[in-house]
């Protein structure tokens, strides 16, 4: 089953996980270790995360090694950003109004 990307980040838990591994590449006990949960319950987040195409494993000998896709990544940025384009535009509007008032006061 793949799930929507946007589900698997609205978990805070699972937000911290990218966060974790965004910074190097992590085994399932070095993230297990980083949250007050049972290593089961973080492999159910790393499955959903996988599931999702946000991270992915490495097998290095016998360990696994989780780290972020970045590709994967870049598409909910492209969805943010066209509500960071939105509020440019606001913040703009905004500068011109105060800028009209702050001269229409003096």
């Amino acid at each position: 089953m793949r799930r929507d990307i946007f589900q698997a980040i609205a978990d805070p838990t699972r937000r911290a996980i990218i966060t974790l591994i965004a910074i190097q590449a992590m085994t399932p006990n070095a993230i297990a270790d980083n949250f007050n949960m049972t290593r089961q319950a973080v492999s159910k987040h790393l499955r959903i995360l996988t599931e999702c195409e946000l991270i992915k494993q490495e097998h290095q000998g016998r360990e696994i090694y989780y780290s972020l896709e970045i590709e994967k990544m870049k598409e909910i940025d492209k969805w943010l950003n066209q509500f960071r384009e939105i509020w440019e535009i606001n913040f703009n509007q905004l500068d011109i109004v105060l800028s009209t008032i702050k001269k229409n006061k003096k």
